[in-house]
């Protein structure tokens, strides 16, 4: 049950809370490693007989920074949906204003997500895992303040490639 807090001197009553893991820590088998290795040494191949080293180096680079991200436990983050917005963390704070809509995607166990969409341009659409939170709940409470879109009716095409691909 979320915490109902009183008064937040920066942003109003707390409406509702919970934690999320940054991201899934998969295991994997030994075939998917096999499968990756194969893949990368196929797009290597590729970038040299195409004579392409930018591509060749971003591949490298992608493993490097896949390679490390892999080899540390996530962080886990707290959401807190309040009066005058929504906390995602200790540093990021997305007033009513900045944000456009909202959906959710509830297709347990494996997809439980609310995805919020901003009104700038430049920003992507953020994806928060509802964990065990009821999301009858939390639509209520964020219908009171934002539109939900109800044409999207799937999980991000970077999502569902995320948890397919075990990423």
């Amino acid at each position: 049950m979320p915490n109902e807090k009183e008064k937040d001197a920066d942003h109003g009553k707390t409406l509702a809370d919970w934690k999320f893991p940054e991201f899934i820590k998969h295991k994997r088998k030994f075939g998917w490693y096999v499968i990756v290795f194969i893949l990368i040494g196929a797009l290597m191949i590729f970038a040299i007989l195409t004579s392409n080293p930018l591509f060749a180096i971003l591949i490298f680079l992608f493993v490097i920074i896949y390679f490390f991200r892999t080899r540390r436990e996530p962080a886990t983050l707290e959401v807190i949906i309040n009066e005058d917005g929504v906390s995602i963390g200790e540093k990021t704070f997305y007033i009513w204003k900045q944000i456009k809509s909202f959906w959710i995607i509830y297709e347990p166990p494996e997809v439980k997500n609310l995805y919020l969409d901003f009104k700038s341009g430049l920003r992507p659409s953020i994806s928060i895992s509802l964990e065990n939170q009821n999301p009858l709940r939390i639509r209520k409470i964020l219908s009171e303040y934002l539109p939900e879109d109800i044409e999207k009716e799937n999980e991000s095409f970077s999502d569902g490639l995320q948890r397919m691909l075990k990423l």
